[in-house]
């Protein structure tokens, strides 16, 4: 349940009838997302962040940042599938290196070697993954830094699943936003932060060697379209600290339900839930007696479950189903035991 009242008294406040613009965000929200890294023991000084409307505007902004027309930039595989969309209307290309499995997710540093390229500028990293739930581990992370930065190459991290790991972990990492190694902008904001994606506000951190004029650059672009909305910047601080239940109740959902997933389909059963570390989402190997638009379709058609396929997110390989964990519980349930029996049935 959102906590209505106090959500709406939030931006209920009578300065948000005056126009006075901070293209970087007014300084009580910056002090607020710092305040939001401090609670998390990261170091996030209010000088280094810069707010947008969204993650996805923060990727536009940093891509006009980086690159000119024609660079590129390297994403993940699987991910998120809106990062060439995001990057062809910024005239950039899109290089993608692998994510592999072997029980758990890593970054595939063997093929990564060979990807970047004269015109890569910057590396995007999904902390944890979407869909995977993949976080970064603090060996890795040191290989990946030292990677970029002999490539001359900036990190974008976008962290908005951060907040919601399954388990406690020393090995992973939850933000990047205090290191210092590489050039790094960490990302977030308040769609996943505080489930308020109707709110728009996101983020960036910026820091690393010429962090100084990167946010000067990004102060330019914010300064040409100045789209972060008054009076959420006005409640931000409010906003953070009354939807700490909201992230309370995520995850104690996707946690639930990931345990009944994993009870449903059991080891004999013919599919095969991927390892997660956190997230809002499970991956399902199915056998690949079809194809995975025919398991998304069949699904639909037969079973009245709705599922996305693998290819969505650019997995190499079929097949592959991508399910929320946000259904209600006992919906939730019912669409696995459904799953399942439709898998014996194929």
């Amino acid at each position: 349940m959102y906590p209505r009242e106090e959500i709406l008294s939030a931006l209920a406040d009578a300065r948000a009838l005056r126009y006075d613009p901070d293209p970087r965000g007014m300084p009580a929200a910056r002090e607020a997302v710092s305040g939001y890294y401090a609670a998390r023991s990261v170091q996030a000084d209010s000088s280094r962040i810069i707010l947008t409307a969204s993650t996805s505007e923060a990727y536009a902004y940093l891509f006009k940042l980086l690159t000119n027309p024609g660079d590129e930039v390297l994403v993940p595989r699987p991910s998120y599938p809106l990062f060439e969309y995001l990057a062809a209307m910024e005239s950039v290309i899109v290089r993608q290196y692998a994510l592999r499995y072997d029980g758990v997710w890593h970054i595939d540093f063997a093929a990564l070697e060979n990807l970047a390229g004269p015109r890569s500028r910057a590396l995007v990293v999904v902390n944890p993954n979407n869909p995977t739930g993949s976080f970064l581990k603090r060996e890795e992370w040191t290989r990946l830094a030292e990677w970029a930065a002999e490539r001359e190459l900036a990190i974008l991290s976008d962290e908005v699943f951060s907040d919601f790991p399954f388990a406690s972990d020393a090995e992973r990492i939850s933000s990047v936003a205090g290191a210092a190694e590489v050039p790094v902008f960490a990302m977030s904001g308040l769609s996943k932060v505080a489930g308020l994606p109707q709110m728009k506000l996101g983020w960036i951190v910026a820091n690393g060697p010429g962090h100084e004029a990167a946010l000067d650059g990004l102060e330019w672009i914010a300064d040409t379209f100045l789209s972060v909305a008054t009076p959420v910047q006005l409640a931000l601080q409010r906003l953070l600290a009354a939807t700490g239940t909201i992230r309370d109740q995520i995850r104690s959902r996707t946690k639930a339900n990931l345990q009944s997933a994993q009870e449903t389909l059991g080891p004999a059963s013919p599919c095969q839930i991927l390892n997660a570390e956190g997230g809002w989402y499970i991956v399902i190997q199915v056998p690949r007696t079809r194809s995975e638009e025919e398991w998304a379709l069949g699904l639909l058609r037969d079973a009245d479950v709705l599922v996305q396929p693998g290819f969505f997110y650019d997995f190499e390989t079929e097949a592959f189903l991508i399910v929320s964990l946000l259904t209600p519980p006992l919906v939730f349930q019912e669409g696995m035991r459904r799953i399942s029996e439709f898998a014996i049935m194929a």
